[in-house]
């Protein structure tokens, strides 16, 4: 079972955005107080009214000063509850607000990257990103609008009980059993309300999933001319997410209604009992300017709060959708007590490895096998034989079911897998570059470069001579996933990072695939420089580049079933050998 890091961050929505605000408490404290006294204002405002009209029988032409008081009062009541507080909120929220948002972004792309190969690979990269942002925008929505309003909404309402209670007990009841109904049957439907934006969430997801995967292959469907097919795949995932939008559309119209209907009972109750008392002489005119203020002002406040909820259920529901797909445990995680690797030598040892992938047989069982330091290995056999496993479960991109990997006498599971990755170059047989700047790329390898180191390894890698010829050289954009440039350029680029890298591992899958044959041949002797020193494995196809290998392992349905020199395996006269005939046969023909 895949436990939890007790350092990660909570999966929650609202403990993850505690997480993420707790270092501003302060302007969090300060937040939600001015937020309470802004819903004052409404409440105050009624009762000075109140108090101006029973004073004007009072007043004659020439005493008017007994007015000053609860005029000055509804002037400072403006310019305190109402002017001051909002913009100092706003002050706040301009202030702290992309502190706080930046802060939720690291977090969620911190712990994204830290989920394993297999989680990227089970996954759409546009549908992970679209994930995030929702995330974020939607914290943003929770802090900036819908918390200021329900505080506000809170103090208001607890004001208008005060003041009606003041007037008449009556009033208070009236309020009371208002807010309680309205409020109970508000949330109840808000909880499906939630559901449905969740389903409509998860709809457009897969939605957005879909347009991008179509986009990031347009030029797979311009080459089959099949823009049509992808209207068309498009189409059930369109309806979906219109019937969903449309379910919960209709839903929340009948919510409004019914809280509609609500408010207008709790005018209608008020203004009654204003006449019935008033015919009895136990209100005043003022009383009914402060009651019926008040109660319009709950009343809007409250349809505008329980609007506000709405949103927030649909914010709460994109956001946990979200979450749920972003905060999985992440499945390869260093130990509490891990250390860095401290490779010296380059050593590499598999003691009695047993893996699988999920839901799949077992392709290594009990597989032992010793790499010494700066050997020159090359691994060879069929697709899917465990050429590329074997490489995947030494830089730990998959865990062991069983058994030990070693470098240096040290299991890789109890250092730092930053650590491990750091002694590790790796040329994989398809690069995907950042679009960024190919100095960016190459300088990759490692980040504190010169860029006089930087020209050195891409001279080394035969890069040099097609970037200086581009209008911006090394400062040339090299688009998504490096697509402005040609397979072999991008393979040019990836090597001249292994080499600026200098680990004292290298693995190279594949890594002249992609390059004609004048350019391998100068690549090769940098390669082969590069390989002096290093425990190196080669995966290759192409098994006339594995001929000055010191070994050569054989891999068949992840076994290793030949183990030797060039020279040694076609001895044997076993699959190596079968291999080798069927490629030269392939390339020369047969005489």
């Amino acid at each position: 079972m895949i436990k939890k890091n007790k350092s990660s961050p909570p999966n929650t929505l609202f403990p993850f955005i505690w997480h993420v605000v707790q270092e501003y408490k302060l302007a969090v404290i300060m937040y939600v107080l001015l937020a309470l006294a802004a819903g004052f204002w409404g409440p105050f405002n009624s009762m000075l009214v109140k108090h101006l009209i029973d004073l004007l029988p009072l007043v004659s032409k020439s005493n008017t000063s007994i007015l000053t008081l609860p005029v000055s009062l509804i002037v400072i009541n403006f310019i305190v509850f109402d002017n001051i507080t909002w913009r100092s909120i706003t002050y706040l929220k301009y202030r702290f607000l992309p502190l706080i948002l930046n802060n939720a972004d690291n977090t969620l792309l911190n712990y994204t990257l830290q989920h394993s190969h297999q989680f990227f690979q089970e996954r759409m990269a546009g549908k992970l990103s679209k994930q995030l942002f929702n995330c974020i925008d939607g914290i943003e929505k929770i802090i900036s609008s819908s918390a200021s309003h329900l505080l506000r909404a809170t103090s208001l309402l607890l004001a208008a009980f005060i003041f009606a209670y003041r007037v008449n007990p009556v009033f208070l009841i009236i309020l009371m059993a208002w807010g309680f109904i309205f409020f109970s049957i508000s949330l109840y439907m808000s909880k499906k309300l939630t559901l449905l934006s969740e389903n409509q969430s998860t709809k457009e997801s897969i939605l957005g999933g879909q347009t991008i995967d179509s986009i990031t292959n347009s030029f797979s469907v311009a080459l089959f001319a099949q823009r049509e097919t992808e209207i068309i795949r498009r189409a059930a995932a369109l309806r979906n997410y219109k019937e969903a939008y449309q379910k919960k559309e209709i839903y929340a119209l009948t919510m409004h209604a019914i809280q509609g209907g609500l408010i207008a009972v709790m005018m209608a109750l008020a203004t009654y009992f204003l006449v019935y008392f008033y015919g009895k002489g136990l209100v005043t005119i003022g009383d009914f300017a402060l009651i019926l203020g008040i109660s319009m002002e709950t009343g809007h406040m409250m349809w505008f709060t329980m609007g506000e909820v709405d949103e927030l259920n649909k914010v709460i529901g994109k956001c946990n959708e979200s979450l749920k797909s972003l905060m999985v445990p992440i499945e390869i995680q260093d130990i509490s007590n891990a250390i860095s690797l401290n490779c010296t030598q380059g050593t590499i040892t598999f003691d009695n490895v047993k893996f699988n992938y999920k839901g799949s047989e077992g392709l290594f069982y009990n597989k032992s096998i010793k790499i010494e330091a700066g050997q020159k290995v090359g691994l060879v056999g069929y697709s899917g034989s465990g050429k590329s496993t074997f490489v995947n479960l030494i830089l730990r991109l998959y865990d062991v079911a069983d058994g030990t990997i070693m470098i240096d006498g040290q299991d890789i599971r109890q250092v730092t897998q930053n650590s491990l990755r750091a002694n590790i170059a790796m040329i994989p047989q398809d690069p995907l570059l950042f679009h960024r700047s190919l100095m960016e790329n190459i300088r990759y390898g490692k980040i504190n470069a010169t860029d006089e180191e930087v020209f050195e390894a891409a001279n080394k890698a035969h890069a040099h001579e097609f970037i200086i010829k581009l209008p911006e050289g090394y400062n040339s954009l090299v688009g998504e996933r490096g697509v402005k440039l040609s397979g072999g350029q991008r393979q040019r680029i990836a090597i001249a990072r292994a080499i600026l890298k200098n680990a004292p591992i290298l693995i190279l899958d594949e890594a002249t695939s992609q390059l004609d044959s004048v350019t391998e041949n100068l690549i090769q002797k940098s390669l082969w420089e590069l390989m002096q020193n290093k425990t190196t494995i080669v995966i290759a196809h192409r098994l006339s580049t594995l001929l000055h290998m010191d070994r050569i392992l054989v891999f068949d349905n992840g076994k290793i079933v030949e183990d030797g020199t060039h020279h040694d395996l076609l001895n044997k006269n076993q699959l190596y050998k079968n291999l080798w005939d069927a490629q030269v046969g392939g390339f020369l023909g047969d005489e």
